[in-house]
């Protein structure tokens, strides 16, 4: 695994429709920003946003303390650029952005932001949902708990995107 650097120290070049970055270098304002900077922008009659926050509890039952999020960065960047490229070809759809947060994070704290912008509310929420389907499945983003078990041990463990998946 590989902690991150270059990109998400500070990167919020708004050229970028997708990357990862450090926790606190990159916000909602900073998206919506983006978004509204898009040359084609006035074609757009509705956005379509999903917040992915660090949940309370896994679904082993575990309370969670916190998180850790790390990527391959080159790569993440690379798998997301082309997922919000290959999505904006949709017809109806004006921008996709997908901007995953790295750190450490508590619980309710943001984790990533994945925007669809569209002519029309139709077009929008299936592109969105694909989206973030592709990135957790896409994208070499890694994540370790740390949690309280069902004994009350306090444990820390990377969690594969899989595993992690309601039966």
């Amino acid at each position: 695994m590989v902690k991150s650097n270059k990109h998400s120290t500070g990167d919020t070049n708004m050229s970028h429709k997708a990357s990862v970055h450090q926790k606190g270098n990159f916000t909602l304002n900073d998206l919506m920003d983006g978004i509204r900077k898009n040359e084609r922008y006035e074609k757009t009659g509705a956005i379509t946003l999903f917040i992915g926050v660090a949940r309370g509890e896994n679904n082993q039952g575990e309370k969670v303390q916190e998180l850790t999020l790390e990527a391959y960065e080159e790569k993440a960047n690379e798998v997301l650029e082309g997922i919000c490229n290959d999505l904006v070809k949709t017809p109806g759809i004006v921008d996709v952005q997908i901007h995953h947060l790295l750190g450490d994070f508590k619980v309710g704290e943001d984790l990533v932001y994945v925007s669809v912008a569209g002519s029309h509310r139709t077009d929008v929420f299936p592109v969105l949902r694909e989206a973030v389907e592709r990135y957790k499945h896409e994208a070499p983003v890694f994540k370790k708990e740390r949690v309280i078990d069902t004994k009350g041990v306090e444990q820390e463990s990377w969690v594969s995107e899989n595993e992690n998946k309601k039966p």
